[in-house]
Order: structure tokens, then sequence, then C-alpha cells
């Protein structure tokens, strides 16, 4: 039986709780109790569960009374085993189930599964494709804690985490970035290279159930992280250590008001979460520390304290590269987002304070590409840390190959990328100013390099770079005035309301 078959069989489980109104996110974190149990006895871990807590004890449980018993399970264990762990993931436990014959179906469902065809280090594996499997059908209740893994696999695959680093994601939510830095480094090195100098890893979750899932997804892939229950914004923090290696994808939004105040050491407060983050994550690093990170467009061009937390970004580290990524590959339809890549310091000084940022590249991935979704998926999250591997990814590999070997971003780049039919993709040389005195072939490019000096002079320190135009967009030069578009809107919206009024009309019998 395939990894896929046996993630596929525990998926289809969730339908006996739909009628109960449970979502798959719910249902993903209810898994996490259930699983650990189930794994423990199947991989030999269960001596750390207490005798009658365990997988047995709960399987052959009569149906009568079973709830009561699990919910006692869960509370036991949430208090009295002495793993720190194993009393983490079951800490203020709440079960979704409200039937004891639910809970039953879904115990037999799980013991009839052939878990012997798992094989004892594939269950990391399993879990994190049952994460996979969430995110996939329920994108918006994933996308707080999920990233698309072949996007995670290939920030892993040129920031190149390695032995003795310490590696940090102050968002961790699912714990993907970690999982996959950590595979990394094992696809590296021997096992005892690995064990006489292992990484560290920190995380930060503020949200229990994703933590929940988190820590059961690092445990299951034997990583000794600490994921801090907290908010990386506020005082919980206070603990993390400076990073060699931070990767993180920061919940979009505004903190809203009322809430615990902000650090006092991010230099420049504002209630847009990925400006703060973006301060926490490029401060947080160590002298030469590198850092990729997952943002939205807004955070590349707004004004006011934007433009000084773009400003302070590329004075204390080297911003070398922006992957402009495709819209829709994340929960929420038409978010655009970007990858920032970056190095505290300069190239030639990790110690510099001002004027690290030299040269920007920028490659755009976004424009004239499908919208991907659940029928055209994003990557091949299969593709893992092999050299072999490096840049064969359908849709990162050839960023990959322009993005070169050196983690920081200083191998020699030429501009110039041509992939996914970009010499067809329009362009405006009068108008884009990125375009201007540009060869017409260049223009084409997806790959492409941006002076320090230009971005301050041009674009007023904004990052928001962009040169080919998508056959989707909207040429804005010749819509009418905005007052026209309204009273427009206005009279369709009036139109539509009159029709409907004569649809119920006729409905009721009542011919005006």
């Amino acid at each position: 039986m395939k990894q896929e078959t046996i993630i596929q069989k525990i998926w289809s489980l969730c339908n006996i709780l739909r009628g109960d109104g449970i979502t798959y996110y719910q249902y993903v974190s209810e898994l996490s109790y259930l699983l650990f149990l189930k794994i423990a006895q199947e991989n030999g871990s269960e001596k750390l569960i207490p005798k009658g807590y365990r997988w047995v004890d709960l399987e052959s449980h009569t149906e009568e009374g079973l709830l009561g018993f699990y919910q006692e399970m869960l509370t036991h264990l949430g208090a009295h085993v002495e793993n720190e762990v194993i009393r983490e993931i079951y800490a203020f436990p709440t079960t979704v189930f409200s039937h004891s014959e639910n809970l039953k179906a879904v115990v037999e469902g799980i013991s009839k599964i052939e878990w012997h065809q798992v094989g004892k280090d594939g269950f990391g594996d399993l879990y994190s494709g049952l994460i996979d499997k969430s995110a996939q059908d329920t994108r918006s209740a994933a996308g707080q804690y999920f990233t698309p893994r072949s996007l995670v696999n290939t920030i892993v695959r040129l920031i190149q985490p390695n032995l003795g680093d310490l590696i940090q994601d102050p968002a961790t939510g699912s714990g993907g970035f970690l999982v996959s830095a950590d595979s990394y480094i094992r696809t590296k090195y021997s096992r005892e290279k690995y064990q006489v100098n292992p990484p560290q890893y920190q995380g930060v979750e503020i949200e229990k159930n994703t933590r929940r899932i988190c820590l059961m997804n690092i445990f299951l892939h034997n990583l000794d992280a600490n994921i801090i229950y907290g908010d990386a914004l506020t005082d919980d923090v206070t603990g993390l250590d400076e990073a060699d290696v931070i990767l993180a994808n920061p919940p979009f939004g505004n903190k809203a008001g009322g809430q615990r105040p902000l650090r006092n050491d991010i230099p420049y407060p504002n209630t847009n979460k990925q400006l703060a983050f973006l301060q926490h994550i490029y401060l947080g690093l160590k002298a030469g520390g590198r850092a990729a990170v997952v943002l939205p467009d807004n955070v590349l061009f707004e004004s006011g304290i934007g433009t000084d937390v773009r400003r302070d970004l590329m004075n204390k580290c080297n911003l070398h590269t922006i992957l402009r990524l495709p819209s829709g590959i994340f929960y929420a339809p038409g978010v655009k987002t970007n990858v920032l890549f970056l190095t505290k310091g300069s190239t030639k000084d990790k110690h510099q304070q001002e004027n690290c940022t030299k040269n920007i590249w920028v490659y755009d991935l976004r424009t004239n590409m499908p919208n991907f979704g659940k029928r055209t998926p994003f990557g091949n999250s299969e593709i893992g840390f092999s050299p072999e591997d490096f840049g064969t990814d359908p849709h990162l590999g050839a960023f990959e190959k322009v993005f070169g070997e050196k983690p920081d971003g200083t191998s020699k780049r030429t501009e110039g990328e041509y992939s996914f039919g970009a010499q067809e993709i329009e362009i405006d040389k009068e108008a884009v100013e990125e375009n201007q005195d540009i060869d017409e072939q260049l223009a084409h490019s997806r790959w492409r390099c941006f002076s320090r000096e230009w971005i301050a002079n041009t674009k007023g320190d904004s990052l928001n770079i962009s040169w080919l135009k998508d056959n989707n967009s909207i040429d804005t030069t010749d819509l009418p005035e905005p007052d026209v578009l309204a009273r427009e809107a206005k009279s369709e919206l009036e139109a539509a309301l009159c029709e409907l009024d004569e649809l119920l009309a006729v409905l009721e019998g009542v011919i005006k």
C-alpha cells in the first residue's frame, strides 16, 4: 500500500464527522490525538505513554462510554506524562467528537490500515501528507498554517541550512519550513555527522491547535525544536536567540486594536503584521545570517512606515533577490505574494549597518502564469534535496538555476531568462519605468537586475518592480473617471434589482 493510498484512507474517515459539522482543519487537529497513539504503537515509542492510556486501550473499549473514556485519556496525557512534547501535544485538549459511535468508527478505520507498510521512518512524511491534503481540500481553513511544500522545498534548496545552524520560523504554522530544513541537512550529511553537530530549531505559533499540529509534525520527524506558544510580535519571544537562518511565511493582515502591545525593540511599530514580522526577521539574524520570507505585494509599495522599513532593511541587509510568485497559490484567491531573500550585512562585511544592498535581482514568475489550484498544482512537492534535484521543479526550477548555488545570492548572475513563453509577453517600453533605455529582448526577460540607486531615484524605494504586462491585467490609463464608473455600477445594480422585483412578482402570481 503506497503512502498516498494510506493518506487517502485516513482522510476518507473525515466523512464520518461531516454530519457533526466538523471542518477539515478540526479533523487534522483531532487526528493528531489519535494518530500519535497509533503511530506510537507502530514505531516503538509507546513506552513514552503510560499503560491504560495507549492505543490498545482505546481500540478495545466498548462503544458505550467510549467518548467519556477518550476525553479522560486526552486530559491525562496532557497533564501526567513525563515527556514534555507529548504533554504539549495533548495540552488543553478539546475533542470534536460528540458521539461515541463516530469515534468508534474512526478508531476502527485507523486500525484497519496496513501500518506496517509505512515503514518506521515514514510516519513523519505520512503526517505531512495529511497536512498537505487538508490544505488542498479546504484552502480557506488551512491558509493560516500552510505554505505549498514545493515552494518551501525550493526556498530551502536555495538558502541551504547547515549543521550547527540555529534555524528559526517566527510564524511556524505546521512546521513545514523546519521539517524541510532538517530533511535537507539529513540528506546532505551522514547520521554520524548530524549527531555530532545537529542544527537547532526555534519557532513561534500563536494558535493553539496549529501549534499542536506542529508539535506532532516535528516529533514524528525527530526534530529537537523549541516551539513557543505565543506571538512573535510581543514579549513572548524574549527567549529567542539570533538566528543563522530564518524561514517564514508570516500571517497576512493587520493587528487589531486592543491586543497586547508590540515589542519595544521593533523600531517602526505599526499595525501591519507583515511589516512588523519583516523587522523581527532582519533584526533577529546573526551577522551574516540569511533569510527568506513570503510577503504580500503591499509590503513592497506601502508608503510611510512601509518606506522606512524597506530603507532600514536595505541598509542593514543585502536584499539580493525578490521572487514574484503567481497569484492564487495561497488560500486567499487573488493574493499577490513575493519571496524576499536577504543576508545580514553586506557581501564584503557581515557587520555593516548602512548601504548593504547594492543590487536587487527580481524574477517574475507571476505574469501570464496559469491559475494554480487543486486541478493545476503549483510545483512538485515530491522533489527532494539531492544535488540532481536542484533546478528540476516544473515551475520553480528555472528560478533556482538563475538564483545560483550560493545561498547568500553572490553566485555569478546574468540577466535574461525566458521560460513560460516570456518572449511572447507584451511589454510597454514607453510607459513602464523598468523598461526605459533597456534592450527590447531584455525587457521580455523574467530575470532582471535593478541597482539600489535606481530604486531610490526612480521608485522612491518602492520595491513593486514589474515590467511584463499580464494578459489578464487592466490598463487603468483608458478607464473612465471613478465617478463615472460609480454611476455606471449604480445603474447596473438598479436595473438588476428591477429584474428581481419582476421575477418575484411572477413567482408570487402578481403580474404588475
